[in-house]
């Protein structure tokens, strides 16, 4: 076993020939350290990860797998894809360990890895729940549904950032066999299929970066272009559009079907477009995640519509009180937007990130870091019935018999640090604030500075050079789409001038360490409004303030007035409110409207003639309160929502 090591190692780490723009910093040169982010990252760590360890064990997903070994007995228990919530903590864990390392916590995923390891079959094969309830002859009969290939994929990204961030190689080497297995299968001369839930995709390109064997570069672009060519799932309910396969990728103008495979598959197709310098492919994924964000992209950056399979709606179907916005679509969302942020360099992608990460992502996880919400709806409506288990209704949940949601998140904030910061020739790029370390190396030169900031409830970020060569170099600084013109940078106690056009300020110079930029974004709240063909939230807005969504949630209204009956004046500027302790110093936003009431005919039957006396309603002025949307449900469960009504005037 190779001697432990500590350095966090990005999720997707582009070969020296792939066609990027920017590049991921070099494995440790990304840290945060303090502020809100690490805040998340310090509860996922010392609480979540080990809460995930024991809902594994108690769900039976690892007694799975010690079954396929014959060291205890059983029937296997859970979904056919359950294999997979090892694989996502297994890859959370070594993203930690990649951050500081711990004894302790290290010796988790080598005992986990030891499971897997020795359920794995003499040719390579490793399914456990699949091995436990179906013959060897049925492997790949049903590559719809059985969800192996998807399986693959999560192992290994976990072994790849088990052997990169932890220098922990067994699950690596399992990796390899199942590679070399799917080789014997899968191919131009051998069976033209894939599997229904992308996610190998994206594997097997970042296992190629680890390893530079080309015949897995070449399969996971076989894989990529068999759907929706030979592979078609035709005959499966409920048809190729859900499984991303009526098309090719290539050909592919709009996401649709099941979300989070949709958002996944467009993820690894950017990193092959990325390895190959394919710019054709990647013209595409950009073109198809603009189509995404114009017509089926809530405001908080949720996507996917329909409790239906999980799937994108038509465009602009975007229900606030059905809304599904599941968390692992957001998660799947932020791959592939930090992928084309790589490829193209463009800072819009970073606002996206920004957008997902703070409101579609962070409302999937409670504050207290063990609770999850599966689905992220933009309402709940007074008086409303916690039926599904996925429904918010019930407020979040410590697990899921479909737990996809939980590990998902914790890789996901483990591995944070390397969305924030990015590098280019002579340059470091600062995409998302938050306090840290970042370094960008060129050779033996390092450009490094550190970053602090209260964000996102300050705008106010300070950026200290803490070494540099002695030649030019750039910093470059996102200018929130939100906070273009009304910025201010000041480099070494100078004013300086912004010219962001493209969403960066550039200060160009020989850096002395010591000084200081400081970039001043503009936090004052605003309120948005919607497409005319979002026939679901016309004639009402949305607050923001900064990169934060806003909700109306009942437990902060005073007096009798009701979330339901909420309308609002957007010509009134909201009034930040005290920091609230019990949410983490949320700063709560005042709102100027009314609460609205109806007649006693309209009570009774809510469709009155329009115009009508029956139709007329009151209008009592009430200040409304409005906290971030991802910290709504930590106080209890109640009404909520995220579109605000416009009062008459």
């Amino acid at each position: 076993m190779p001697a432990a090591r500590s350095f966090l190692s990005s999720p997707a780490l582009p070969t020296a020939r792939a066609a990027v723009t920017l590049r991921p910093l070099s494995p440790g040169d990304a840290r945060i350290t303090g502020g809100f982010w690490h805040t998340r990252q310090q509860r996922n760590r010392t609480v979540a990860l080990r809460e995930g360890h024991r809902q594994l064990e108690e769900s039976g997903t690892l007694d799975n797998f010690r079954i396929v070994a014959g060291t205890m007995q059983g029937e296997a228990r859970g979904m056919i894809f359950q294999d997979s919530d090892v694989y996502k903590w297994l890859e959370a864990v070594a993203f930690e360990l990649g951050r500081e390392d711990d004894a302790e916590l290290r010796a988790l995923p080598r005992e986990v890895t030891a499971l897997v390891a020795g359920a794995q079959q003499e040719d390579g094969y490793l399914n456990a729940v699949h091995t436990l309830r179906h013959t060897p002859e049925e492997r790949y009969t049903e590559l719809a549904w059985n969800h192996e290939l998807y399986c693959y994929g999560h192992l290994i990204q976990a072994a790849v950032a088990l052997a990169r961030s932890a220098a922990e190689e067994e699950l690596l080497q399992v990796a390899l066999r199942i590679v070399a297995h799917l080789r014997t299968l899968f191919g131009p001369d051998l069976r033209h299929a894939t599997g229904g839930h992308p996610v190998i995709e994206m594997a097997l390109v970042e296992l190629h970066r680890l390893t530079g064997d080309q015949d897995t570069l070449d399969l996971a672009r076989f894989l990529l272009d068999v759907r929706g060519s030979e592979e078609r799932f035709e005959g499966k309910n409920p048809g190729p559009h859900y499984f991303s396969a009526r098309v090719p990728v290539r050909e592919t103008e709009s996401v649709e079907g099941h979300a989070v495979r949709a958002l996944y598959l467009f993820a690894g197709a950017t990193d092959q477009a990325i390895e190959d310098g394919d710019a054709e492919l990647l013209a595409r994924c950009e073109a198809v995640f603009a189509d995404l964000l114009a017509t089926k992209t809530y405001v908080t950056g949720g996507m996917g519509s329909r409790w239906d399979w999980e799937s994108f709606g038509d465009p602009f179907e975007m229900t606030a009180d059905r809304g599904y916005a599941e968390t692992c679509a957001a998660i799947g969302a932020i791959q592939w937007a930090h992928r084309l942020l790589l490829a193209t360099g463009k800072a819009h992608y970073a606002d996206v990130i920004e957008r997902l990460a703070f409101n579609a992502f962070l409302a999937g996880v409670s504050l207290a870091g063990t609770e999850f919400f599966y689905v992220n709806s933009l309402q709940l409506r007074d008086g409303a019935r916690a039926d599904e288990g996925r429904s918010i209704a019930h407020g979040r949940r410590a697990w899921f018999d479909c737990a996809c949601c939980p590990p998902n998140i914790m890789r996901t904030l483990a591995s944070f640090d390397h969305l924030v910061a990015t590098s280019d020739e002579g340059g470091l790029q600062l995409h998302q604030y938050t306090t840290g370390t970042w370094t960008a190396r060129d050779g033996d030169e390092a450009f490094t500075v550190s970053t602090s900031t209260d964000y996102p409830y300050d705008g106010r970020v300070t950026v200290r050079i803490d070494a540099a060569p002695s030649t030019s170099r750039r910093l470059s600084l996102r200018i929130p789409a939100w906070s273009r013109g009304t910025s201010r940078l000041t480099v070494d106690g100078a004013a300086s001038t912004i010219d962001a056009e493209d969403g960066v300020a550039v200060v160009e110079k020989v850096f002395t360490p010591g000084e200081e930029i400081v970039l001043e974004l503009d936090l004052s709240p605003r309120f948005v409004g919607a497409h005319h063909r979002l026939d679901a939230s016309r004639g009402a807005v949305a607050l923001e303030c900064g990169p934060l969504v806003y909700a109306l949630e009942q437990a902060d209204q005073e007096g009798p007035a009701r979330v339901d009956d909420a309308a609002v004046d957007p010509s009134a500027v909201p009034v930040p409110g005290a920091p609230i302790p019990a949410l983490d110093g949320a700063v709560p936003l005042h709102v100027s409207g009314s609460a609205v009431g109806v007649s006693p005919a309209a009570a009774a039957w809510p469709y009155p003639v329009h115009g009508s006396a029956d139709a007329e309603v009151t209008a009592a002025p009430h200040t409304w309160t409005a906290i971030p949307y991802f910290a709504w449900a930590n106080r209890g469960v109640g009404p909520m929502r995220v579109w605000l009504p416009v009062q008459e005037a």
